[in-house]
């Protein structure tokens, strides 16, 4: 089934358009779950690892019938090495088997055939001995697409035959993304990130589902409304994947202009203020209840 079709249907299923990031980071996680792996581990990335599973795990069926996707970002996974990326495998299987789209965030950028191979790898499936074989349970990825079109269609090759989706960069919520993003271009009398936006809408305009959505979406912060709603109207079949939203400073009000008028389009990630609520003054318990801390966020 094609991912804007799949992805369409969770929301309005769930009622809910929010993504949940599955962004565990050791300090942060509870302080009994730490000790609980250490003690069977020791102090290892062995150790850290399985504590990620077992968070994400206890967020992932706290959250399952209310959201429609989760987000884990690929860099605290890699930094804890291939045990990590174990960690971030077993999440995913378990996200899939609980009925959520999984978005694999690794703003991944590059071309030819090595922009093939990440496509494979994420999104495809890997030759083995004669055999293809899907290696990632995983339904979208972030891209960078500031390399051009080589950097992007073997991704959405890749898309349109497994039925799988991508994000792309076009404005991000970062507070510096304006040295780049706003750049005004002269001759073409947009800024860069809205030129990216003519591209992804240009892109994706031969994988559209039967939603009226493409499987080639956008990345577009919270934290900049104005420029949310003029890329909206650059960009009205792709999907906003919209992160920003809470920690960084993005509001209810600033993520309005992501979506369409008929209220569909967009997708807002909240990672820190759901799956480490139990820390917040007032939150419930002080990490044991961590799951319903994050249900109730």
């Amino acid at each position: 089934m094609h991912f804007a079709d799949r992805l369409t249907a969770a929301i309005k299923k769930k009622n809910s358009a929010i993504c949940v990031g599955l962004d565990p980071q050791l300090p942060k996680l509870p302080g009994f779950l730490l000790a609980k792996m250490k003690a069977e581990h020791g102090p290892t990335l062995k150790a850290a690892a399985n504590a990620y599973v077992e968070f994400n795990k206890g967020i992932i069926d706290a959250v399952k019938d209310l959201v429609p996707a989760v987000k884990p970002q690929l860099a605290f996974y890699e930094e804890l090495g291939h045990e990590g990326m174990w960690a971030f495998e077993e999440t995913c299987r378990y996200a899939r088997a609980a009925g959520l789209l999984v978005i694999a965030d690794g703003k991944r950028n590059d071309i030819g055939s090595t922009a093939e191979a990440y496509a494979r790898g994420f999104l495809g499936k890997v030759e083995l001995f004669g055999e293809n074989k899907a290696v990632q349970e995983v339904d979208a990825l972030t891209v960078n697409a500031y390399l051009g079109l080589d950097g992007i269609s073997p991704f959405i090759k890749v898309c349109d035959e497994e039925g799988k989706g991508i994000f792309v960069l076009v404005k991000t919520s970062n507070p510096s993304s304006g040295d780049v993003q706003d750049r005004v271009i002269a001759d073409e009398k947009m800024s860069i990130s809205e030129l990216m936006g003519h591209f992804v809408e240009s892109w994706g305009s031969d994988s559209l589902g039967e939603c009226g959505y493409s499987s080639v979406g956008a990345v577009v912060g919270a934290t900049f409304p104005a420029q949310a709603a003029k890329l909206r109207k650059i960009m009205p079949t792709s999907i906003f994947l919209v992160p920003g939203y809470g920690s960084q400073g993005g509001s209810a009000e600033d993520v309005r202009p992501c979506f369409n008028e008929d209220g569909s389009g967009a997708l807002v990630v909240n990672a820190r203020g759901i799956i480490f609520a139990f820390a917040k003054d007032g939150g419930v318990g002080a990490g044991e209840n961590f799951a319903d801390a994050a249900r109730s966020a």
